[in-house]
């Protein structure tokens, strides 16, 4: 009888001793995902910039749109850098001293004739209406912060040149000239992924004439290769976390969520697969 409830208790203690590691190795990962700072980063060579999610998605609508007008990487460059002076990348609703009606990534002014607030807020209208003005100028010829001033007409002219290099590195990744250079650290996703929205924006930033994109499930499947393969699926990084994409794949390659980075992968040729979360903390 003694020996049946020392077996007993012996079970009892290992199912406790079991259940209290699990305990702790779940309360592990949940502070992991707590204290993770989330962030998108780019490297090229020695160099590493580094954004957060909202930045790295407003870059990449900026250098998108730069594709849509069917201009070259330079014009995203000098883009993404004025957008970081001006608003660090950020879609703001406030302006400065200087220009208190400023607004949006490019901080334009309505009574400048940028258009309305409405339409300065949207940031696929103040990118284009950027580039626009960019267009009147040989900015291809000019220093980065020289084209910049040329349509900010900026009380610090010189202030652009501070971010051309992460400018120049986030163009390089976004406009697919540098493959597979863009990787995004996330936390878990918090909601499934809509797989028409992605198209949608898709639409919107690259102009529908450039994107060929259909939902299959939990999928977005776009038709899209060499620089523009690459452009795109860094584009679907960097909105990873607002999208809830737990994978991307292209050209041989997949960048996985849960992995943190970029991998070897069996792909189809001339497709990138956006596959997105099926339901909250999926990936």
């Amino acid at each position: 009888m003694k020996r049946r409830t020392r077996a007993a208790t012996a079970i009892v203690l290992s199912a406790g001793i079991i259940a209290g590691g699990i305990w702790a190795a779940s309360s592990f990962l949940e502070q992991q995902q707590t204290l993770l700072m989330e962030r998108c980063t780019v490297a090229i060579g020695p160099d590493e910039h580094r954004l957060d999610p909202e930045q790295s998605s407003n870059a990449a609508l900026i250098a998108a749109v730069s594709i849509d007008r069917g201009l070259q990487a330079r014009a995203a460059t000098i883009g993404i850098a004025t957008a970081v002076q001006e608003s660090k990348l950020r879609n703001i609703d406030y302006g400065d001293d200087a220009g208190p009606d400023s607004r949006g990534l490019f901080q334009q002014r309505p009574s400048q004739g940028w258009g309305t607030e409405a339409q300065i807020m949207n940031p696929v209208y103040a990118a284009n209406r950027f580039y626009q003005e960019l267009e009147k100028f040989d900015y291809k010829s000019m220093d980065v912060t020289e084209a910049a001033q040329k349509v900010q007409r900026s009380a610090y002219p010189r202030a652009y040149a501070d971010h051309e290099p992460e400018g120049r590195a986030y163009a390089s990744a976004l406009t697919g000239n540098s493959p597979a250079a863009l990787n995004c650290i996330l936390k878990r996703t918090e909601t499934a992924g809509d797989p028409q929205k992605v198209i949608k924006n898709l639409e919107e930033q690259y102009g529908s004439q450039n994107i060929n994109a259909e939902a299959l499930g939990n999928e977005v499947h776009v038709r899209a290769s060499n620089n523009l393969g690459w452009s795109v699926a860094q584009w679907a990084v960097a909105n990873a976390k607002a999208d809830s994409t737990i994978t991307v794949s292209n050209a041989g390659l997949q960048w996985d969520r849960r992995a943190q980075g970029w991998r070897n992968a069996n792909t189809d040729n001339g497709v990138v697969v956006i596959t997105l979360a099926r339901s909250n903390g999926d990936g």
